[in-house]
């Protein structure tokens, strides 16, 4: 009777672990912010959880694959499939209308006056996209700190199949802990 009952809780903790193992794996997958792009919302080093089988929608944080060096990045997604994307004046708009970007606030105060943070362009006249609007399928995404930000202004468009997750929860450092 009693190996009996250990033999079960060996089960059950083998089966536990696996299921934390899969969910980890598979739909909780923890982040390391590198480098400044996303300033301020997150800073280098910054721990982030997301999960994995979650769409993207219009100002999530996401992961995904630099195309150009391989790298993990975070970025805001802008723009979905379909839209239109275009700033003037520091401002943006998608598909015509205005939309405030509260999130750069920070930065916009600390800007020279009369310097944009966000320099006017739209999907047509960036060399790296060249169409009126997102293509089926992709995700146009920008960094925060919009002076150093690599994203789809130079690289293009993410492909939908290559976004790793949606970002979720700040784990690191603890005095900013919380849900995204």
């Amino acid at each position: 009777m009693k190996k009996h009952k250990i033999l079960r809780t060996i089960i059950e903790l083998v089966v536990l672990f696996g299921l934390v193992f899969l969910l980890r794996i598979f739909i909780f997958n923890p982040v390391e912010v590198l480098g400044n792009s996303m300033e301020p919302t997150y800073h280098e080093s910054d721990r982030l959880w997301q999960m994995t089988f979650v769409e993207p929608s219009r100002f999530d944080n996401v992961t995904f694959i630099s195309p150009r060096n391989g790298k993990m990045l975070v970025k805001r997604v802008i723009g979905l499939p379909g839209d239109t994307i275009r700033y003037e004046n520091d401002q943006l708009y998608i598909n015509d209308k205005a939309y405030d970007e509260d999130y750069l606030d920070e930065f916009k105060v600390d800007m020279p006056d009369g310097e944009p943070l966000t320099p006017d362009f739209s999907l047509e006249t960036l060399t790296a996209t060249q169409t009126s609007t997102v293509t089926e399928g992709k995700y146009f995404v920008l960094g925060d700190n919009r002076q150093i930000a690599d994203d789809s202004r130079y690289f293009g468009f993410v492909n939908q199949g290559d976004i790793k997750g949606v970002i979720f929860f700040r784990f690191f450092p603890l005095n900013k802990i919380g849900l995204q």
